[in-house]
């Protein structure tokens, strides 16, 4: 007999996938959906499968994430984003260690991302392990930027099997993203009191390229490779450029 579990997925305009995510966590005793007041069928879909979904505007992540894990009361959570979903195998495991009750504050689970044309194994993409079976109350949640990390408080162990990952759908998506997430990354740096300007922003992008692209073994990704390292590039001197930004142009 498992212990009992939540699945839990935060969604914003999440209908691409939602649908697909919420199944592969089958197994869970309740699936939990805190929704940022989505335009799409978002909460359709999710109350279709079953979810119970709570509606509160995008507060940032570790406060989000902090409201939905105040409503769990399971002993474990499996935590996905809107899009990914468990492979077959990584579900069977899932099921398979709940049943064991180890006493163990959770599980790290590799994570296998979708990009223009391939799955990537390289370019700093793979395995990319991250703590998303965890124990109620056993994790801490924190961010920088637009990107939020889980911390276990205890033990861990690695689970096999992948959690698929479809972060974009286009480069125009991507690019779209790109711009968000360099302007928080601009934030967080100005917070920090990390230094711009233009030398800055062109040898951070430098260094990520080379790191993206050689280092991380990012062209035995072929052109995927070759445009991530690209726009690691970009995302990274949008970042640093816009540090010393006063306001809009033109005023």
């Amino acid at each position: 007999m498992r212990e009992t579990v939540t699945g839990l997925v935060l969604t914003y305009n999440g209908e691409r996938l939602l649908e697909k995510c919420l199944k592969s966590l089958d197994f869970c005793d309740e699936l939990l959906v805190v929704d940022s007041d989505s335009s799409d069928r978002t909460r359709e879909i999710a109350e279709a499968c079953g979810a119970r979904v709570i509606v509160n505007p995008w507060p940032g992540p570790v406060a989000q994430f902090k409201l939905a894990l105040s409503e769990i009361t399971t002993t474990w959570v499996v935590s996905l984003d809107q899009d990914e979903f468990l492979t077959d195998e990584l579900h069977d495991n899932i099921i398979k260690k709940l049943s064991k009750k180890e006493h163990v504050s959770g599980y790290y689970t590799s994570r296998s991302s979708f990009y223009f044309n391939r799955f990537m194994k390289h370019s700093g993409w793979y395995p990319d392990y991250l703590f998303r079976v965890f124990r109620t109350g056993q994790m801490e949640v924190s961010a920088s930027g637009a990107h939020y990390h889980f911390k276990p408080r205890g033990e861990t162990i690695k689970l096999s099997g992948d959690i698929l990952h479809y972060p974009y759908d286009s480069f125009q998506q991507h690019m779209e993203k790109i711009n968000y997430y360099a302007e928080e990354g601009a934030i967080s740096l100005r917070e920090k009191g990390k230094r711009g300007g233009m030398l800055n922003a062109l040898l951070h992008a430098t260094v990520r390229f080379i790191k993206l692209y050689f280092l991380k073994l990012g062209f035995l990704d072929g052109a995927a490779g070759f445009c991530n390292a690209l726009a690691g590039y970009y995302y990274t001197f949008q970042k640093y450029i816009r540090v010393n930004e006063k306001g809009k142009w033109g005023e």
